[in-house]
């Protein structure tokens, strides 16, 4: 009995290290989405602008798309005028919710606020400090964002300790 329970501690031992990378790697384990940043529903008009205002000026969004003549401009709509200037300005700047909030005029979504033959880019268009889209490619600081806030280091916990523990039963009841 006393090698089977050697055996058990060892397989629960194991376990647990093998478990300790993939809790390492922390976000890396989850499958990443597209992401965009949009203008709230419930945001006033006047704040809508005066955010578009500071994207498209001190921001340094690339608003061209959304002025007359652009695929994205749409003068009844400064939902999604507003969504342009701020997803460009998220996506240049890092992709951090930081990025994304305008006064809190703004937030994070992951239905693709495209329209017509306007195509929005999306996080995962960001790569190595470009945007790729249909518009073209768009220069940019290094990319080294975090798209999640979430913990996974519990979830990449749960199921080795949960298995090792039934295991730990299992050798106890068989004694």
């Amino acid at each position: 009995m006393s090698k089977l329970c050697s055996f058990s501690m060892f397989v629960l031992v194991l376990l647990v290290a093998l478990s300790l990378p993939k809790c390492l790697m922390g976000q890396r384990g989850v499958a990443p989405r597209d992401l965009w940043c949009v203008a709230k529903n419930n945001a006033a008009d006047q704040a809508l602008q005066e955010a578009i205002d500071w994207a498209c000026g001190q921001g340094g969004a690339n608003c061209g798309p959304i002025q007359q003549g652009g695929a994205c401009y749409d003068s009844n709509d400064i939902q999604r005028t507003a969504a342009w200037a701020f997803n460009d300005y998220y996506l240049k700047n890092g992709l951090t919710d930081d990025a994304c909030y305008f006064s809190n005029t703004a937030a994070l979504t992951s239905l693709n606020p495209s329209f017509d033959k306007c195509k929005f880019p999306s996080s995962l268009s960001v790569n190595n400090g470009s945007i790729y889209a249909s518009t073209g490619t768009i220069q940019m600081g290094p990319d080294n964002a975090d798209l999640s806030s979430s913990n996974r280091v519990g979830g990449t916990w749960f199921l080795p300790l949960f298995t090792s523990y039934l295991f730990v039963v299992f050798t106890w009841l068989i004694h």
